[in-house]
């Protein structure tokens, strides 16, 4: 085999992380996936603060045409884009990346087609470094990225997100985030020192204590936005699978839902279609959740999880205040959600 990959590399262009130290890598891809060479890689971006890449490598002689390498590599000085480089910081990255793998091996088999995922090859890792081996979702027809959406596309997105709650509804989360999202604010205490707005400072740990006291609690992506969505390009309505589970963990399910509306709709767009996405979002919840869990009070969760919609805003909203006070998503629908939260809090 090490000979094998030697002389494909003295052929091919194959990327660095394919020769010479990274022949293990290549050996783990190969014996995975069946494939009995890797004609070619790209690389398809670089991991959050320098910590690894995402590569796809184009296979022969297997099942698989093509796979994706999540390949982690812990740096040994952090380069933060906003300048967040602490130890705390580290540590919530590496404990990321151990999540991301507990969920492709114990959790990500649950998805079906209403709310697809990669399937997991292969998880390796050695000293400081973790090699996820997924299925490639362009080769299975999610092959489109959006930064622009229309309704369709919204809904889609929605319909995933039901489903993906509905089927974990009440889940265990070992492995996982005791509290699922990037921006849980234990995790966070730095960004919270650095928020101005001294009204929701105080109000925060409220905020949290409301989401993480509800009742029905599910797993949560934790990281829903635009960006980690794949389409196909069925029309009118297309397909959707999701990416990036780092920051999966128990949940209120509007967490997600709140978090991938403030991604893709404009100021003026999360006015007018707050409620109509809502809505469409509870049907799909209340049709996956009479499928998986017949018993459950389906309009007693509803009603819960739609009263903590705006909590679920705030608390993304303090968060970024925090973390990034002139960011675009800082606007004024934000901020009246956010002051109706904390009123609220003090009636």
């Amino acid at each position: 085999m090490a000979a094998e990959i030697k002389s494909l590399a003295e052929h091919l262009p194959i990327h660095r992380y394919i020769v010479a130290m990274h022949t293990a890598i290549a050996n783990t891809v190969l014996s995975a996936t069946g494939a009995q060479t890797i004609r070619s890689t790209s690389v398809i971006q670089s991991l959050w603060s320098g910590y690894g890449e995402i590569v796809r490598l184009e296979l022969a002689g297997g099942k698989h045409s093509s796979v994706i390498l999540k390949h982690i590599k812990l740096p040994e000085a952090g380069s933060h884009p906003r300048g967040w480089n602490t130890g705390r910081s580290h540590n919530r990255k590496i404990r990321s990346y151990q999540v991301e793998a507990h969920w492709y091996q114990d959790y990500a088999h649950q998805c079906d087609a209403n709310c697809q995922v990669p399937v997991c090859l292969s998880v390796n890792a050695v000293d400081n470094e973790t090699v996820l081996v997924l299925t490639d979702l362009d080769a299975a027809g999610f092959d489109l990225r959006k930064d622009t959406v229309t309704i369709a596309d919204i809904h889609a997105c929605l319909d995933w997100l039901a489903s993906f709650h509905a089927t974990f509804l009440n889940s265990p989360a070992d492995g996982l985030w005791e509290c699922g999202s990037y921006w849980h604010l234990q995790t966070r205490p730095d960004e919270l020192a650095a928020l101005e707005d001294a009204g929701l400072r105080q109000a925060a740990p409220l905020i949290d204590q409301q989401l993480q006291q509800c009742r029905y609690q599910t797993l949560i992506h934790g990281d829903a936005k635009l960006a980690n969505f794949c389409f196909t390009a069925d029309a009118p309505a297309p397909g959707v699978a999701a990416v990036d589970f780092q920051y999966v963990g128990r949940g209120c399910g509007m967490k997600d839902v709140a978090y991938f509306l403030g991604s893709c709709l404009a100021e003026d767009e999360c006015d007018s279609l707050e409620q109509p996405l809502l809505d469409y979002y509870f049907a799909g919840l209340r049709l996956r959740l009479a499928q998986k869990h017949p018993g459950t009070d389906i309009s007693e969760l509803e009603a819960e999880w739609r009263g903590l919609f705006d909590v679920a805003w705030a608390d993304f909203h303090r968060f970024l205040k925090g973390w990034s006070p002139g960011h675009w998503k800082i606007n004024s629908y934000s901020e009246r959600l956010t002051r109706q939260v904390i009123r609220r809090m003090k009636s």
